[in-house]
């Protein structure tokens, strides 16, 4: 869902504002959250998840308006993958608070990150500019810390942490909201492509709370940094962007990754 979402995100800031994308598709998937949360009474849960959820938030609204951004003025092939380094964050952090993963997993981790890194390409050193890169590079750091919030928001409720992630997305975008109309000259044909992101991402970061309380965050997290990958293969297949041998190899690696990792569970 998350490399559906930022194929979708990418190919529709290059025709509208990323501030644009983000704060619209936001909206959608806050509206959502609230009929989900509303359903589930999940209202009542323990408040301790607020402070995680405010700075995944904050977290969240950087890196996606610097990812769109990046994906607008550069390779979607090479753009994407570059984010997924992000991945070394929780897991640095999953190390340090004492997680210990069996071998099979380690070996799976080390599979799945170099999949992913080996995913991006030899054309670091290429035509492209330093602006993209930069602009990937503050993303990775910013979705990192993302993962981190999420998952101890999750604690008290992952639900509930996604949600009040999207309620202070909207108290800071409700300026903007308030102005959809000129955002860009965003038209009815921009609404599926919206509201698909919108759900996706909801959807996706709802999935990976429930699955940080299941499991070690060294493993889901880098399970749920596959999403490059995705991003990578629908902008080749539907953009026709060409990839390199290498950036194959590294969508096997990656894969074998996810098994090892899927057979230590």
């Amino acid at each position: 869902m998350w490399g559906t979402a930022d194929f979708l995100g990418g190919k529709t800031s290059r025709h509208l504002p990323p501030l644009a994308v983000y704060g619209l598709s936001q909206a959608i998937g806050f509206i959502l959250l609230l009929a989900l949360a509303t359903v589930t009474s999940s209202w009542d849960d323990d408040p301790g998840y607020w402070p995680w959820a405010i700075a995944s938030s904050l977290l969240g609204m950087v890196g996606m308006i610097a990812f769109y951004a990046a994906l607008a003025i550069g390779p979607m092939g090479i753009v994407s993958p570059l984010v997924s380094l992000s991945v070394l964050v929780p897991v640095s952090v999953a190390l340090i608070q004492g997680e210990a993963p069996t071998s099979v997993a380690v070996l799976g981790i080390i599979a799945a990150v170099v999949g992913i890194l080996l995913a991006s390409g030899p054309e670091l050193s290429g035509p492209e500019t330093a602006r993209p890169l930069v602009l990937a590079g503050l993303a990775a750091l910013c979705f990192g810390g993302m993962y981190v919030t999420m998952a101890k928001g999750s604690e008290f409720s992952p639900l509930m942490t996604m949600t009040g992630m999207r309620i202070t997305t909207m108290v800071l975008f409700a300026a903007v909201l308030l102005r959809v109309r000129d955002l860009g000259g965003a038209t009815r044909r921009d609404v599926l492509p919206l509201a698909v992101i919108g759900v996706f991402d909801a959807g996706a970061n709802v999935t990976f709370g429930f699955a940080t309380t299941m499991g070690l965050l060294a493993t889901t997290s880098v399970l749920g940094s596959l999403y490059p990958v995705v991003t990578a293969l629908l902008a080749a297949i539907f953009l026709h962007e060409r990839l390199k041998w290498v950036q194959y190899v590294g969508v096997v690696v990656a894969i074998s990754g996810v098994v090892l990792i899927s057979a230590s569970i």
